[in-house]
């Protein structure tokens, strides 16, 4: 009777059991066929301009002109190309410093003002709309460009500017965490060797945690290079590559947003922008493969 009373005990426990094993496999199962069947649809779509309307890569890849309305069409996205990449690439380097060092601040240098101050202000940076981005480039940014450039002051480096806010709270999060985690008697041992405080950052602290900073700069490139509202109001989308900083370009993002609603569904403009989106997507994965080599690389 008591070992019979003990199976009716266990038997609960192993329905919730298996009710769990099901409920999370069919979890990712979800997951998995999502992530497949958008990464199809993309691809179908991208590669269709190639393989059903004859558009060519050296066009795409290697063209810079940029006329879908013209007598013929022409779809040189190598522009938008080069303009994303170099928004994202320059945000990253105005937002890394800067986080890093914020980073540095909250944990190394003084946490009790950095966690009570800094922490709290740069987290609600993250929930800022990017439209919000957007108009605030619009209105502060780009006269404050124009005021002391030449131009506009519409182009890469205000682009890059309101994609670095934007960037700074990934960037310092991760690099928190990471410094967070650095064991501290590798740097007492440090201090006991009669290194200074800056010393002991700049000579073991950050070469001990650059993987994991470099994963944070990034997850904030990836973000960056996929912005697309912030970016598109204040980057002045001209479909040419600029000579200057300080000059009128497009990105991947801006492009897509702006012409996709005014194409016709099989059209082959309307599959030239889906190769564009692929080229995004194929860039999200590259800079997901990077992350994860870089963790790889962290854990050695």
């Amino acid at each position: 009777m008591a070992q019979s009373g003990g199976k009716k005990r266990v038997q609960p426990h192993i329905i919730e059991e298996w009710t769990g094993k099901i409920y999370t496999s069919l979890c990712i199962t979800f997951l998995i066929v999502t992530i497949f069947s958008m990464v199809y649809f993309v691809a179908a779509k991208g590669l269709s301009s190639f393989f059903v309307n004859g558009v060519s890569f050296k066009e795409i890849f290697g063209s810079t002109v940029w006329k879908p309305d013209g007598e013929p069409p022409l779809f040189g996205a190598l522009p938008f190309i080069i303009g994303s990449f170099s928004t994202s690439i320059l945000a990253a380097l105005i937002a890394a410093p800067l986080g890093i060092c914020a980073a540095l601040f909250m944990v190394e240098i003084m946490p009790k003002y950095g966690k009570k101050y800094l922490q709290p202000v740069i987290e609600l940076l993250a929930g800022i709309p990017s439209v919000v981005y957007g108009f605030v480039g619009l209105s502060v940014v780009v006269p404050f460009y124009r005021d002391l450039f030449p131009g506009q002051g519409l182009g890469i480096v205000a682009g890059a500017t309101v994609l670095s806010i934007m960037i700074l709270p990934t960037i310092t999060s991760i690099a928190t965490d990471a410094l967070s985690a650095l064991p501290s008697g590798l740097k007492e041992g440090s201090y006991a060797l009669g290194a200074t405080r800056w010393q002991t950052l700049y000579r073991t602290v950050i070469p001990t945690t650059m993987p994991a900073l470099m994963t944070g700069v990034v997850l904030g490139m990836a973000r960056a290079f996929g912005e697309a509202l912030a970016v598109q109001m204040v980057i002045g989308n001209a479909p040419h590559i600029p000579t200057s900083l300080f000059e009128s370009t497009s990105t991947l993002t801006s492009v897509i947003t702006l012409s996709m609603g005014n194409t016709v569904m099989g059209s082959v403009q309307n599959n030239v922008l889906w190769t564009l989106a692929f080229i995004l997507m194929a860039m999200t994965f590259i800079f997901v493969f990077t992350v994860r080599w870089l963790e790889r690389r962290a854990k050695r």
